[in-house]
């Protein structure tokens, strides 16, 4: 082979390798989709987006009002919507409701029989309120690392209104594989954010 050949040889590579570094074009863009997160306080919601999201448990601050945080994926970016739970947040819930793709709900599966009922009962109006009763659900039973931990089998036994969850998951975050486990979940949860049929939501009171 000529130099001549050679020289154009090896211009045509770097012709190629510009084409594959330089036009290559950026990414494209991850979808986004809101969801609510709700629970009542003490249940782990902060404590889960927080690990989610890479952040140190040391900066871990229960939520009193409502956040809202960006949890990437590497199919899918998941803005987050927390909600306080506390007595003199959770009535002002549903105003928090609209624009919501799908819904977390958080349950502190070592609770007190009272604070559970409690738990069942927001979780049964959250079931039926016309803007999320289309919605997937992704339930979480946290805190079974503790003493009076209900197994996700005694936690089932409270959702009487089960028929009406389109995506129901339960799991332990305090696992060894939590974090894995917990990915999985929202992985699994993702597709069905597609499903969602696009109803007009209703104006709230």
């Amino acid at each position: 082979m000529t130099d001549l050949r050679i020289t154009e040889a090896f211009l045509y590579m770097d012709y190629l390798c510009f084409r594959a570094l330089c036009c290559k074009g950026p990414p494209p863009a991850r979808p986004e989709y809101d969801l609510v997160c709700i629970g009542l306080t003490g249940s782990g919601k902060t404590s889960l987006l927080s690990k989610l999201c890479s952040e140190s448990p040391d900066n871990v601050v229960s939520t009193t009002g409502f956040s809202i945080k960006a949890v990437p994926f590497q199919n899918a970016i998941l803005n987050v919507k927390e909600l306080g739970g506390a007595d003199n947040i959770r009535k002002y819930w549903s105003r928090y409701y609209q624009g919501s793709q799908g819904v977390i709900f958080v349950l502190d599966s070592a609770s007190s029989e009272d604070d559970l009922e409690t738990a069942r009962n927001e979780l049964h109006s959250a079931l039926q309120h016309p803007q999320l009763c289309t919605l997937p659900f992704l339930i979480l039973a946290n805190h079974q690392d503790k003493p009076a931990a209900r197994s996700v089998q005694e936690c089932c036994k409270f959702k009487t209104l089960a028929w009406l969850i389109h995506c129901t998951m339960s799991l332990d975050v305090k696992e060894k594989l939590n974090t894995e486990q917990v990915i999985a979940l929202f992985y699994a949860l993702r597709p069905t954010l597609n499903e969602v049929p696009d109803l007009p939501f209703l104006e709230m009171l």
